[in-house]
């Protein structure tokens, strides 16, 4: 769990225990009141366990103040949502979670994203965005609708060419060697970045592999500045915090002071493409 997620909770828990302090209630008679076991009312108020609905109407009916109850259950939601694990966001496939990202990407004016070890998805060829959905379909044992997750992830790279949307886009120099389906799919996805990375809107950059290492890094999307999303082994994570954008925001700007881009990055490039089509190990070994 996220130290994002664990400040909500300990949020609303200190929220929840000023209310039943300013009804003159101490947390074994509201828990006497409630039907519930003593410590529940200590685990919701130091934020180790998020309350449900029906607890927050408790709160609120104990304590006459009815009138904040949907703004509680607001908070609750927004709280779950922020940590999203893979087994309820892709239990129907991967569909549904790609056009999570096609609407993402309509209302992002500003979209930067850092990918360590695979090319993002709004660059992906079809054959690449296959090979990547058929893994994660295999690593999750989800229901296998990759044919319609792809459909939707080639969708949402239209706003690279409509509309108002600008893009800053980096990757890991790892990232153009990482082996994704086969040799002949990396040939083609590399041709790819060699194509968009001169679109109008597009800033592509590549961190060389010899960069020093300045920052803690993983890969994240960032969508103008209201919202971040980290992709782990487990869960997606929704962050909103201020404070956690703005760390997000600085480890941006240093891999971006880094990264090498126009005719650097089509060098860096141009050489893994090579090595592809000459059957090298990508690996030089």
């Amino acid at each position: 769990m996220t130290n994002s997620v664990h400040e909500q909770r300990e949020a609303l828990g200190k929220r929840l225990r000023e209310i039943r302090k300013d009804a003159g209630l101490t947390g074994r008679q509201l828990a006497m009141l409630a039907g519930w076991h003593e410590s529940l009312v200590s685990k919701i108020e130091t934020g180790h366990r998020t309350p449900t609905e029906p607890q927050l109407r408790a709160y609120c009916t104990y304590t006459e103040n009815e009138g904040q109850l949907s703004d509680l259950v607001a908070t609750v939601r927004n709280i779950e949502s922020a940590y999203l694990e893979y087994r309820r966001l892709l239990n129907t496939g991967t569909g549904r979670r790609q056009q999570k990202s096609v609407s993402l990407a309509e209302r992002t004016k500003l979209m930067r994203a850092y990918e360590p070890v695979l090319i993002p998805g709004i660059l992906q060829t079809a054959e690449y965005a296959t090979a990547v959905l058929e893994r994660v379909t295999d690593f999750y044992r989800i229901p296998n609708d990759v044919e319609q997750g792809v459909s939707n992830r080639l969708e949402q790279q239209k706003v690279l060419y409509y509309g108002d949307h600008r893009f800053h886009i980096l990757v890991a120099e790892n990232a153009l060697y990482t082996t994704v389906g086969s040799n002949e799919v990396m040939t083609g996805q590399l041709d790819r970045l060699l194509a968009v990375i001169g679109l109008p809107r597009m800033l592509f950059g590549v961190v060389p592999l010899v960069a020093e290492w300045r920052t803690p890094e993983t890969n994240f999307f960032m969508f103008d500045d209201r919202m971040v999303l980290v992709e782990t082994p487990a869960a997606e994570l929704t962050v909103t915090q201020p404070r956690e954008l703005q760390v997000y925001r600085r480890v941006f700007d240093t891999l971006a002071k880094q990264a090498v881009t126009g005719s650097d990055a089509r060098a860096l490039i141009g050489t893994a493409l090579d090595r592809r089509r000459r059957g090298m190990d990508p690996a030089g070994q």
